[in-house]
Order: C-alpha cells, then structure tokens, then sequence
C-alpha cells in the first residue's frame, strides 16, 4: 500500500454504517487526500461499546523511546504482524479497522506519477484490518499518543497490475472477530476473502492527489489517465 487513502464520510456517518457510537469529539472529519501522521478515524470495541475514536496513522510501539526516529509505521505486513516486535502485541489485544472510501495507488517507476483509486464498487465504505497502540512519553502523566497502521497483504487480479500490495480489507461478518480484544489468536483472520476482493474497483483519478495539499470530493472522480510517454511522444510528432 502506497501510503495513501480518502476518507468520504465523518465520523457520525461513519459510526451509522459500522454500528458504532461517535467518540471522536469533532478531532477528524472527512478527508480525500490523507497521508502519514494525520489524525484519522478508527474503529475500535471496548466492552459492549463499538466506537469511532480519532487516532495518528503511524504506529509507534508502546516500548518507543520517543516519536519520530525513523519513517512512520503506517503498514504491517499479514505475513510477520504477530511475530514482528513493532506490531504483536498490538495484533494480540490491541485490533481495530480503519474505515475508507478508498485507497490510492501509483505504479511503481510510473514517470507519469499516475495515481489510481482502489474503492468498493457498492460505494460503501471499506474496513481495512489496522492495529494500534498507545505511547506514554517516559515521565509524563499526559493522555498518551494513540497511533494506528494498516494490515497489508498480497495484492490480487487486476490490483496486482498496480501495486504488488494492498490492505487486508474485512467483510462485516468478520468485523467483531477481528475486534474483540479477547481474541488472541487471529491467523484465519488474516486471510483475504473472495467476496471482498470480487467487489474491489479500481481507476485513474486526477494527478492532483500527487500533492497531499489538494483534498476535495473530485479528486475521487475517474479520469481518462495521462497518456504512455511513448504516446506522448506520438502527440508531438503528430
């Protein structure tokens, strides 16, 4: 996953389609261009409570000396998520989903910087599987800094021709699994299912999402994508 994605709904739109109670305190709305460290909302089950709370993307691990020693962690791998250090205990208690109108995605060595959009071809919102953890700073008494990132996987069928990975999205049924921090072990959760990946559509949208100070509902719309350099080429000779 490149390190982008939209989120079209606010948090009480978003708390009505997952069955969950608005907890994000007006920290986060809608946002189609976000990018690494940006407070984002996300799903999380505590008790009987499913809620909405507004977390950093970017993971920092509860043993982090301090924030900001190396890039964000915004992606786990499925493959490694419970043996790697960073991310195991996060993906034994501490689960959540990241909701998303949909993700964006540029061909690696693209010159063109072409950015396509990943959606649901429903409209609906994805959840894409995430974990999160939360940093005290060491001697302080302050509320600690919640971070989250997002599970990837192997990217499938015509999602492959963009990028080789992508987020591990859930189908409802297994949302409260996924949840449910009394669940540790989570290995079959961890692979992606048929029906959701039937649903996934993907197309070329505007290079202005190249720049994460462009954020608008157009920059969702298909677009005819920017010609082959090649073809480009052929316009001039033409």
């Amino acid at each position: 996953m490149c390190g982008r994605y939209a989120v079209g709904h606010d948090p009480a739109e978003l708390a009505e389609e997952f069955a969950a109670v608005d907890r994000a305190a007006g920290a986060v709305g809608a946002d189609f261009n976000v990018t690494p460290t940006k407070t984002v909302p996300i799903v999380v089950q505590r008790g009987a409570e499913r809620s909405i709370r507004p977390v950093r993307w970017g993971l920092v691990p509860t043993w982090a000396k301090e924030i900001g020693s190396g890039p964000p962690m915004i992606n786990a791998r499925a493959e490694s998520i419970t043996t790697k250090p960073a991310f195991a205990d996060s993906a034994r208690r501490r689960r959540c989903l990241m909701p998303a109108t949909g993700w964006y995605e540029w061909r690696p060595g693209d010159r063109r910087r072409q950015p396509y959009l990943c959606t649901r071809g429903s409209g609906a919102s994805l959840a894409m599987a995430a974990v999160f953890s939360a940093w005290w700073a060491p001697d302080s008494t302050d509320q600690p800094l919640v971070t989250c990132a997002v599970v990837t996987t192997d990217a499938v069928g015509e999602l492959a021709d963009i990028h080789h990975r992508m987020p591990l999205v859930l189908p409802e049924h297994r949302w409260a699994d996924w949840l449910d921090p009394r669940r540790t072990e989570i290995a079959d959760l961890l692979e992606p299912e048929r029906e959701v990946l039937d649903e996934l559509a993907i197309h070329p949208v505007s290079t202005e999402v190249n720049s994460m100070r462009n954020n608008h509902p157009d920059l969702l719309e298909r677009v005819e994508p920017l010609p082959e350099p090649a073809e480009q080429a052929a316009l001039f000779e033409s």
